[in-house]
Formats: C-alpha cells, structure tokens, sequence
C-alpha cells in the first residue's frame, strides 16, 4: 500500500469524531422542527428554549476544547477514546429525553466530547501527514462532518415525514439514538492505530517515533533517508522546546510571533461561524419559512443541501496542497457574501406573504451554492490551517484556544439566530454580508500561506515572515527539501491517486 494512502486511510478513521459534530449540526434542525419535540418541550417560550438546545451543545462543545489543552499526558488516541465516552453517554441521556432539562444536560455532555474530538482530530492527522499531503488529510476532518450532515439530515426527513402529526417521539428519538454507533465504532477501535509520532518524541519514547514515522513513510525501513530526516528535524525541535521552561497558556500572547500565530487562528475560526453557515445548518426551516416554503419541503431541501456540503469538501481535497489555503479563504469569503446579498434581497422583495416560485427556487440554489463554496473554503481550513501553525509544545494549547473561539461565536449564532429571524428578519443577513468581505480582506493582507512547509518550520515562518503579507515571497532556511538530501524511494508513493510524484523520481533520480 501506497504511503499517502496509508495515513489517508488513518485520518478517514480518525475524522469519524468530525462525523459525530456533523450529524449534531445536522441532526438538530430536524429535531427541533418536528411536531413531537415542539408538543413535549417547546410549548413555552419555543425560540428561546430551541435556540438553548443548540447553544448548550456548542457551549460543550467550547468546554471540550479548552480541556482538551490538558489532555498531552492521555496521547492522541487516548483523547479520541475518552471523547467518544463521554459522547456516548450525552447521546443516551438526549435519546431518552422526558424533559427539557434532560437534552440541556445531554447536549452539554455531547457538546463536551465533540470539543475534546474536533479539537484533537486535525492535530492526531496534522502530526501523522506528510507535508505535501497535510492538507487533504487534515481535511478529511470537514468531509466526515459533510458525511455526517448528509446522515443525519436524511434521517432527520425520513423520520418527520413519517411521524410527523402523530405525536411519536421516535419522530426526534430515532435520529438522536443513531449518533451512539459511531462514536463507539471510533473508540473501540481507536488503539488499532498509530500514535502521533510527534507526540512520542515529545515523551521520550523515541524509538518508538522512529518505527511509527518509518510505517507511516516508508513501509517500516527506519533507515529510510527521509524517515531519518524527519526524525531529526522532530527531534531537533523537542529538544530545544525542552530546553525552556514549561509552556503556559499566557504564552500564545507573548512575543509577536506567537501573538500573531494565535490571532490568525482565532480569526480564521471566528470567521468561519461569522460566514452564516451554522445559522443556516441549526435553523433552516425557520429561514426558508421566511420564504414560505413549509417545514417537510425546508427538511428535504436541507438534506439536498449536505450533499452540496459533501462535494464542496471532496473538491477542496483535491486542490488544498495545489492551489494553497490563502487564495481559497480570500476568494471563498467573497463568494459567500456575494450569496447572502442576493438572498437578503430576495427576502425583502419576495416575503412569506407574497411568495414567489421563482424566488423560492432562486433562495435555495443559492443556499447550495453557499454551502459549496463554504466546505471547499472556510469550513475545512478553518480546522486545517490551526492544526498546522503552532509547534509541538504549543499546538495542543494554540488549537484549543481557535477552537473555543469556534465554539464561542458558534453558541452565540445558535442563541441569537431565531429570536433575530423573528425579530428582524432579512436584516439579520447584513451581518453576514460585512463579516463575510472584511474576511476576506484580512486573511489577503495577513495570512501567510502555509502549505508544503513542514510543522517543524512554523516557528521560523511566524518569527520571519512579513505581518503584511502581499508581496512578499518567504521560504524557509532549513526544512526537508528534496533538493538538498537524500529522498526516500518510498517519497513517490505519497500521491494519493494516479500515478507516482515525478517530482519526487526526479528528486531520487537527481541524488
């Protein structure tokens, strides 16, 4: 077996926690909508006790992510499992539901094993990825959370369409229940694969750093120049981040360099929320209905919606380690406020009260659009470009904190979303709008790009690269270039499909 395919088969059974947070997001508009769950727990105050049911969860969700900073001495995998515990038992305790305090409680609960999960998941296959394929590998973590859309929002409709009037819970039981499989197919199974080898070096366990990056590199040779290489380089870095004192949170704001670092990842995560995108996943049938299109209709619609999401994530695979993460975020923020103008728009001129066909059908294409371009932009490099930035003793701590940035502006658009539909209706969308083109705006002047360095080289990238970035033409000093050493006659199995790297024979051929 090819090398790349190797470690993407790895970080597809790794992404499986994204799948758990897409099938939440996914699930809990269905759940929300149906007739049973409105009858037995929205009678009083239903925007307000709606919008906490989806909030609870992200505010778990920003729980997990901060806890999981302290997670280093528990390793990748042992994060990933104790997770998929706690989500097991936060699904169980939704699922059996009698009162409303029952889904505040397992949502909680549930939101706390996703943010130990989604927080964990982009560093566990940013550690284990070469360089030239990070990028589609990490994120594999924004295609599992597509797949689990598509799962949960086809659920979601079938069990409406076939319960709904009836007043069986099984109408919002059925989807909740389904969400405990796979989070017990990932921990069950979790330790049949490698730890980060990262991860290892940083614990003095390096022999066993060699061998994992040899049977991710090199089909287990660990005398493999490349594998040696990057063991050095690894190694290298571990040792000089031991040589200092022990990393705290305060030093993600000390010194430039490290400042800059953590408020790129916490703009690119709070922008990733601020696209409009969670508003439209937790919501949709209280937003199309603006249009006038009914709740059975909105469902259907959604679930169209997540195969969108599903391809526009498959597409940003393809072309993340080709085209790089600056051009996809500029131009990707651009495109989704140029929707969410057009669809303001028709809102205002087209409400529920002169319904238009047209505008009905115009309102939804766009919506596809949007979650197109969103999961081939935003979505997946806002988990993909954090996971990559920091170095080994600051990457738990630096993810962690873009990722309760993400789940602090994710429970805000999931509280305030209803009440400002209902209140103020296509104005809402103007926030949207300006969110999405100043974005793209400060991601051109100052996100540097990223791809194809190695993770031992962000450190020099944030210390030496320009703070504006247009115009400037940075590489680094020192990393593992094909041109300079020795490569790997392994090095042409990382392509991921066709045929082998020519550049990498060349390379061989050239040494």
């Amino acid at each position: 077996m090819k090398s790349g395919v190797y470690q993407f088969l790895v970080g597809c059974f790794a992404a499986l926690g994204s799948f758990l947070f897409g099938y939440d997001l996914g699930v809990i508009a269905e759940v929300v909508a149906s007739d049973s769950f409105k009858k037995t727990f929205l009678q009083n105050d239903g925007d307000t006790r709606s919008g906490t049911v989806v909030a609870l969860f992200t505010g778990g969700c920003f729980c997990g992510a901060f806890l999981a900073s302290f997670t280093d001495p528990l390793g990748r995998r042992g994060t990933i499992l104790m997770a998929c515990c706690i989500f097991v038992v936060g699904g169980v305790i939704q699922t059996a539901g009698v009162v409303i305090a029952m889904l505040y409680v397992g949502r909680l609960i549930a939101g706390l094993g996703v943010g130990f999960l989604t927080m964990i998941i982009p560093i566990y296959q940013a550690e284990l990825a070469h360089r030239k394929i990070r990028g589609k590998i990490t994120s594999l973590q924004q295609l599992f959370n597509a797949t689990g859309q598509i799962f949960a929002t086809w659920i979601g409709y079938g069990c409406y369409m076939t319960w709904a009037g009836t007043g069986d819970s099984r109408e919002w039981r059925i989807p909740l229940a389904i969400q405990i499989v796979p989070s017990l197919f990932l921990g069950g199974l979790i330790f049949l694969f490698p730890e980060s080898p990262r991860w290892l070096a940083d614990h003095d366990r390096s022999e066993e750093a060699l061998r994992t990056l040899a049977r991710l590199h090199a089909h287990g040779d660990v005398n493999d120049p490349y594998v040696v290489a990057e063991y050095e380089l690894i190694h290298a870095q571990i040792a000089e981040e031991h040589s200092h004192k022990k990393i705290g949170y305060l030093d993600l704001f000390r010194g430039w360099p490290n400042l800059r670092r953590t408020i790129l990842v916490m703009a690119i995560q709070a922008s990733c929320q601020m696209t409009g995108v969670s508003a439209i996943q937790y919501f949709s049938p209280q937003i199309f209905a603006q249009l006038g299109i009914p709740t059975g209709e909105s469902l259907l619609l959604s679930a169209v919606n997540a195969i969108f999401a599903f391809l526009g994530t498959s597409v940003c695979i393809l072309t993340i380690d080709s085209v790089g993460r600056r051009p996809l975020q500029i131009y990707g923020c651009i495109f989704l406020g140029i929707t969410f103008i057009i669809n303001a728009a028709l809102i205002k001129v087209f409400p529920a009260s002169a319904p238009s066909v047209g505008a009905h059908w115009a309102f939804v294409v766009l919506t596809w659009l949007f979650n197109f371009v969103f999961f081939w932009t935003s979505g997946p490099l806002s988990w993909a470009i954090p996971a990559e930035l920091f170095g080994t003793a600051m990457r738990l701590k630096g993810v962690s904190w873009g990722a309760m940035t993400s789940f602090a502006f994710n429970t805000m658009i999931g509280q305030v979303t209803p009440i400002a539909v209902t209140a103020i209706g296509w104005k809402y969308y103007i926030v949207f709008i300006v969110c999405n083109l100043t974005n793209a705006a400060f991601f051109w002047a100052f996100q540097p790009e990223s791809k194809g360095l190695n993770l031992e080289d962000m450190d020099e990238l944030f210390r030496e690269h320009p703070t504006f970035v247009p115009g400037t033409n940075w590489k680094p000093s020192s990393h593992i270039d094909e041109d300079a050493q020795a490569i790997s006659k392994h090095e042409r199995d990382v392509g991921l499909f066709g045929k082998p790297r020519v550049d990498s024979i060349e390379h061989t051929e050239r040494v």
